[in-house]
């Protein structure tokens, strides 16, 4: 008789036990309630003070606590949640329309460069072709949620072609001008950790974890016409696939009594 071994689960690290000990403590606080200093806070969760602070900042950065220098630590109210499904091809400013949420384009830099090596194999262009690279901060009052960049030939896209009223939606000035005409969007999805620039322009810590999505958009024609880099700050977003169910040898599986 064979007898199964379970595999022992590793220890988790004191940093993952103080994040989850520090989670359930906010969960039974109410927003706006002060947090016991850190010296009693550190004592009460059993960990050192620098591994506690360390998690404090990175709750800080997700919006879930603010710190008040000379005052204290408050539970933070609950950040506005831009939930999508990915099987939906919609900007980020449509998205946060719909919850009734206001999002503006922050810090934004638009130049028409060369494409790099990379940027023109995702395109299908010739290495060097000419391209509008269009990166922006997209932030929701004064908080960054996300960092979005563009590159598009500029076959597609000048400089000059973008209008006053901007807002930072590559994807919803290509839906009004009904040009190129659009089919569909081939996405990855993963996860970054935030270097120095995104760091800086995000408000994170450097090494901070951040959603991102990297995308091809396709005319119908099959040209691709926009390749995008969109870096979302956790907490401020939730995606969601709907997934048919599957078949056994090409045919749909068949539940038993």
């Amino acid at each position: 008789m064979h007898t199964i071994q379970r595999q022992r689960r590793p220890p988790r690290s004191p940093r993952a036990q103080v994040n989850e000990a520090l989670a359930d403590l906010l969960n039974r606080h109410q927003p706006g309630e002060q947090l016991p200093p850190e010296p009693q806070l550190a004592q009460q969760l059993g960990v050192s003070r620098a591994t506690l602070r360390e998690a404090m900042r990175s709750f800080e950065e997700r919006g879930q606590i603010v710190r008040r220098h000379g005052v204290g630590t408050f539970v933070a109210a609950l950040p506005p949640v831009i939930e999508s499904g990915l099987e939906e091809l919609a900007s980020l400013h449509t998205l946060a329309q719909r919850m009734g949420l206001e999002t503006r384009m922050g810090e934004a830099e638009i130049v028409e460069r060369a494409a790099t090596p990379d940027e023109a194999e995702r395109l299908n262009v010739p290495a060097g072709a000419p391209v509008l690279s269009i990166s922006r901060v997209i932030l929701t009052g004064a908080q960054p949620i996300a960092y979005l960049v563009d590159v598009v030939p500029t076959a597609f896209l000048r400089r000059q072609d973008l209008e006053e009223t901007f807002s930072g939606s590559v994807l919803d000035l290509f839906l009004r001008r009904s040009q190129p005409a659009l089919s569909h969007s081939r996405t990855d999805i993963m996860t970054a950790t935030a270097d120095g620039t995104l760091a800086h322009k995000l408000g994170l810590r450097r090494g901070g974890m951040l959603l991102k999505l990297e995308a091809q958009l396709c005319a119908r024609d099959g040209q691709i016409v926009d390749y995008s880099l969109s870096y979302f700050v956790p907490g401020h977003f939730r995606f969601h696939v709907v997934r048919r169910v599957g078949k056994i040898n090409g045919e749909p599986a068949l539940a038993k009594a």
